[in-house]
């Protein structure tokens, strides 16, 4: 019902572009410009001025976008209001998740959320912690599901569950020959990290950190950007690595890898992460406690698996 036109307009505005608004919007760029040039033809007068393949909003732009705020988040309560007398839950979601979360968790939450309510409709940006916490921040998404810790004390943050991490390492090498392994111990191996920006990474380094290893000292032999990446790289002997169990599962049924708890033990919780002045819908709010419920089931019954010895 709300105006497709100020909706389009709103996400090249919040965006200061027409790509990552065609993108954000699953709409063609042609697309984009069209219902942005009828709304400024509506108004009679331009909305952005465009220069040097940059947009900026003119004076009439940035009034235009002030009152789409407040009209869609209006339009918003208002749907969600009713949703709440009818019983009838409908309506879109834009979520964000960090790289470990949206390959090994959300994808079991999100399918039974959508058999559950088939009438909502979910869309899944996938990246690192750092990358997540800045869609939050500009709005390009409702909310986020994140590994690392969130410093920004404008957002909000909801724990989701816990997530053990553990110390992989190729199936024939002398940690297999352990029971636990120590921070320390780290430091006699060539190690495989995730980037920079990476939840899996910050939260590694805080934990040497607090156990008196400095992190500059592991030796750091490759940088890689998914899970994906670094199990393979530790199948391939290149060298060892801290990851969550549920990253793991099929590796270690199948014998590939160790895996071995470390001493002190490591775990990490996952966050909801929301802007605290954002209004909630009633969508929001039942996936953020359904979702909740699932993900603090999946980890609590992750099965004991060949390879993994505990404490």
């Amino acid at each position: 019902m709300a105006d497709r036109r100020l909706q389009v307009f709103h996400t090249v505005a919040r965006l200061l572009s027409f790509t990552k608004a065609a993108e954000t919007l699953h709409m063609t760029q042609p697309a984009v410009t069209f219902q942005v040039k009828q709304l400024e033809e509506q108004f009679n007068t331009r909305l952005f001025d465009r220069t040097h393949n940059r947009i900026s909003l003119t004076e009439a732009g940035m009034v235009v976008y002030e009152y789409s705020e407040r009209i869609l988040s209006l339009y918003s309560e208002m749907s969600n209001r009713v949703g709440e007398m009818t019983g009838d839950l409908r309506g879109h979601l834009l979520i964000g998740a960090s790289t470990t979360i949206a390959e090994y968790m959300l994808p079991r939450v999100l399918g039974d959320f959508k058999m559950k309510y088939p009438d909502v409709q979910v869309r899944l940006h996938v990246g690192n912690t750092d990358k997540i916490v800045h869609m939050i921040e500009d709005n390009s998404i409702d909310l986020g599901l994140v590994e690392g810790v969130v410093t920004n004390k404008s957002l909000a943050t909801l724990k989701c569950c816990m997530d053990n991490m553990i110390v992989i390492a190729p199936a024939d090498h002398v940690l297999a020959e352990h029971q636990t392994v120590s921070p320390r111990e780290l430091l006699d191996f060539p190690f495989v990290s995730r980037e920079e920006g990476s939840g899996t990474r910050e939260v590694t380094m805080e934990y040497l950190s607090q156990e008196g290893v400095d992190p500059q000292d592991l030796h750091i032999t490759m940088e890689l950007g998914s899970p994906e990446a670094v199990k393979g790289a530790v199948e391939g002997g290149l060298g060892v690595a801290v990851v969550s169990e549920a990253t793991v599962l099929k590796e270690l049924a199948l014998g590939s890898i160790v895996a071995r708890p470390l001493d002190p033990p490591l775990a990490r919780p996952y966050f909801f992460v929301y802007q605290k002045q954002k209004f909630r819908s009633l969508v929001m709010d039942e996936f953020l406690e359904f979702s909740k419920e699932r993900c603090a089931k999946d980890f609590l019954s992750l099965p004991k698996q060949r390879g993994v010895i505990r404490s």
